[in-house]
Formats: structure tokens, sequence, C-alpha cells
């Protein structure tokens, strides 16, 4: 409630200040009114003297030797005008005073109707707080006879707790007595159950052995009709065993002679009637195949000639397409490090197509080294001259360069503007460069870029470096 007052007093003082000062702010405009009538009024006067003069200037015109008048109306319009123009610009100022300060007034007014709805709302929360504190109050009251009926209320729980303690030991005594039994129960019914399982276990397997016994029995009955011919019955007598004889045979041995005696029907094969049509079908495929394998015996040995060939020729090509790059490389590095010298180097020279290549440089002052040695502008240089090297063995009319002068700081972008002037004049080669370097671009012929006078609207822009400057020397 206190924060809640503070903070009214304080809605109230700023009020009352923002009232102060829309009352100045009142009589501010007031003073620009008035002050804005008067420069009206001098600015209708100075109109009236102008319009005024320009009669007696022309009323002046028609006479003669009339010059000394003539310069003081014309020096008194300048006074007039220059009046004017003063007048004219006091109004523009006080208009535009007047309306800052209207627009101070709408500000003012606007905080003061906010101040004026957060006090408002002060006075909405200091309401609903004392109600809480009457609701506090009346919750107090009613929680100050709560303790007395919670002690009553604990020992009736503690006496109904003892009674239920002494009970759960008796249920505990019982259910323990009963789990026993029970489990003396379980283990007569889980001995009685694994017998009856036993039992029927032997009673599955003895039948199970039967069934096999009978689908064997079957199985030999069905394969001895099948192969003799005869009754199960029968084969005593179609063995031709002697008589009186009742012993038979074991089952291994008798086994054994029939596996021997089907093995050598097996060797004795069946009566092909058709192998001389198959040998002779098999020799014609045979000259067949020995035809093809000459012809792919020469066709394989014409291709490593044609292979050694164009090895000879590659090699041929690559050491005088090296040399000349080598010699190119070396003048152009030359030229743009303005000294030192450079050379390409082959790695593993007994093949050259399989071999590698190296790149020595010996910038001015410094000791030879390969490429990776270098700083990062040298490595940029020499790039820009190898790169060039290759360009100058198979000239072409057009050569597109894509911010190559990045990298390198006025002196090397001077000489490689140098170089590029050069190569254009020595292989009439159009150079298209695409930079953001002042010096790159004041040593081209013409400038093309890209501008957007209109928003979405782009177009393209070209000077002529050449026509504009023979203008100037004309002009």
């Amino acid at each position: 409630w206190r924060e809640a007052q503070a903070e009214l007093a304080n809605l109230r003082d700023a009020m009352a200040a923002m009232e102060r000062k829309a009352r100045e702010t009142e009589s501010q405009l007031a003073a620009v009114a008035g002050a804005r009538t008067g420069s009206e009024q001098d600015l209708k006067e100075a109109r009236a003297a102008l319009a005024k003069a320009e009669a007696e200037k022309k009323d002046l015109e028609a006479r003669d030797n009339l010059e000394e008048t003539l310069n003081t109306c014309r020096s008194e319009t300048v006074e007039q005008r220059n009046i004017v123009a003063d007048s004219r610009a006091t109004v523009s100022k006080l208009s535009a005073d007047r309306r800052s300060r209207s627009e101070r007034k709408a500000t003012a007014q606007s905080e003061h109707d906010s101040w004026a709805a957060r006090a408002k709302s002060a006075a909405e929360q200091m309401a609903s707080l004392d109600a809480r504190i009457a609701e506090a109050r009346s919750e107090l009251e009613k929680l100050a006879e709560l303790p007395k009926k919670i002690t009553a209320e604990r020992q009736k729980l503690l006496g109904g707790i003892g009674a239920a303690e002494e009970a759960q030991r008796q249920a505990a005594d019982a259910l323990a007595q009963r789990e026993n039994e029970i489990k003396t129960t379980k283990d007569l019914l889980r001995a009685a159950q694994n017998s009856v399982g036993e039992a029927r276990e032997n009673r599955a397997r003895a039948e199970a052995k039967l069934e096999s016994a009978r689908a064997r029995r079957q199985d030999e009955a069905r394969r001895i009709r099948e192969a003799l011919d005869v009754a199960p019955e029968a084969c005593l007598a179609l063995a031709e065993r002697p008589e009186g004889e009742t012993a038979l045979p074991s089952l291994a041995e008798v086994e054994q002679q029939l596996t021997r005696m089907k093995a050598d029907r097996e060797r004795l094969g069946g009566v092909n009637l058709q192998a001389d049509e198959d040998l002779e079908t098999l020799a014609q495929d045979f000259n067949t195949l020995d035809t093809e394998r000459g012809d792919v015996e020469a066709a394989v040995e014409k291709l490593r000639v044609a292979i050694s060939q164009l090895n000879r020729e590659g090699r041929k090509r690559l050491k005088e397409a090296f040399e000349s790059v080598n010699e190119h490389f070396g003048r152009l590095f030359t030229s743009l490090f303005g000294g030192g010298e450079a050379s390409l180097q082959m790695l593993d020279g007994d093949d050259p197509l399989e071999g590698g290549l190296e790149i020595l440089a010996r910038p001015p002052g410094k000791k030879p080294a390969t490429l990776s040695l270098l700083s990062g502008g040298e490595q940029s240089l020499t790039a820009l001259s190898l790169i060039f090297a290759v360009f100058l063995t198979n000239p072409s009319p057009i050569c597109v360069l894509d911010e190559v002068d990045a990298p390198l700081d006025d002196a090397n972008v001077d000489r490689f503007c140098a170089l590029m002037e050069k190569m254009a004049d020595e292989t009439d080669t159009r150079f298209l460069v695409i930079t953001h370097h002042p010096m790159t671009m004041t040593r081209m012929n013409r400038l093309f870029g890209v501008t957007m006078a209109e928003r979405g609207v782009s177009q393209l822009v070209s000077v002529d470096l050449e026509t504009a400057q023979s203008f100037r020397e004309a002009s």
C-alpha cells in the first residue's frame, strides 16, 4: 500500500509538471502566432513597396539621363527582396516551431492520460489489496483453533495404530503357517507332475519307435516290390538259399555287397550312339576357337605397337611442350619479379609420362627454393607466370582473368598489368579482367560495370578510357 501511495504521489507530481509544460507551450504558441501575424504584415508591406518600385521603374524607363535614380531604385528593390526573403524564412521557422509545439502538446496530453490511467489502476489495486488483507485476517482467526483439533485427532490415531499393529502380527503368523502348508503341497504336486511327465515321455518315445519301425517296414516292402517284383515273404526263395539253412547273413555284409555291385554297373555306363557327331562338332568348335585366338593375338600385337607409337609421340610432344613452357616461364618470372630466375624440373626422368613436375624459383635476393617455401605474394606471381607460360604455348583469341590481382600489392599489380599489355600486343589476345583494384582499372582500354539506377533494375554501363582520354586532351 505504501509503495502504491508513493507511486501515486510521483504520478501526481509528473502530472503537475506536464500541465505546467503545456501552459508554457501554449504561451509560446501564442507568441509565435503574434510574430507570424507581424511577419505576414511586413511581407504585405514589402510586396506593396516592390510593386510601387516596379511601377516607378516602368515610368523611369521612358526618361533619359536617369541612370543614378535607376541604380538607387534597383538597390532599394534588392533590399526589399532581401527583407521579403528574411520574412519568409522567419515565417517558415515560426510555422515549424508551432507544429513542433503542437506535437509536444499532444504528446504531453497523451502522457497525462496515461498517468491518469495508471493512477486509476493503482487505486483499484489498493482496494484489491485491502480486500485480500481482510480475507487473510479471517483465515488466521479460523486457523487459530486448528492445532487443538489436530492434537486430539493425533491421539485418536495413535490408539488405532496400536490395535492395528497387534492385528497385523496375528495375521502375519497365520499367513506364515498357511504359506508353509502351501509350499509342502506344491512340492508334492510338482513331484507327481514330474512322474506323470516322465511316463508320458516314455510312452511317446515308444510310440515314435513303433511308428518308425512300421514306416521302415513299409518302405522296405515297397522297395522289394519295386526292385524284385515279388512279395517280401518270397525273397528267401528268390535268393536261392540252400535248403535247410535258416541263418541270414549280416546286414553290413549285404549292404557292402550291394554297393559293390552297383559300382560295377555304374562303371560300365551307357552306350552313346551320337559320339561321332559330337566329335565332329567339337572339332569344328576347336578350329573356330583356334582361328579366333590367332586373330586376338594379332590384334593384341597391333595394340602394343600402337601404344608404343603413342607413348613415343606423347613423350616427344610432352618434351617439346615442357621446353616451350619452361622457356616462357623463366622469361615471365623474370619480367614479373624484376629479376631472379625460375625453371621447371621433371621428377623420375626415365619416363616423362609417369613422372612428376617440380617448380624451382629464385626471386631477386633470395636462394632457389620450391614453390611451397615462398611467401603468399611470391606464390601468386609464380603461379601467374606458369599460367601465362602455358597460355603462350597455345594462345587463344580471348582470355578471361577473374580476380587474379587480389593477393598482389600495388607494385606487383603494376608489373602484372605491364605483362598483360605486352602479351596482348604479342599474341593479339583480348583479355577480359574481372577486378576491383583501381590500378588495374586505370590500365584497361574499356570498363564495364553494373549499376542499379532503380530498385530491382540492373543496367550495364561501359566507359571507353582511350576515347575519354582523347576528349580530355582535346579540351
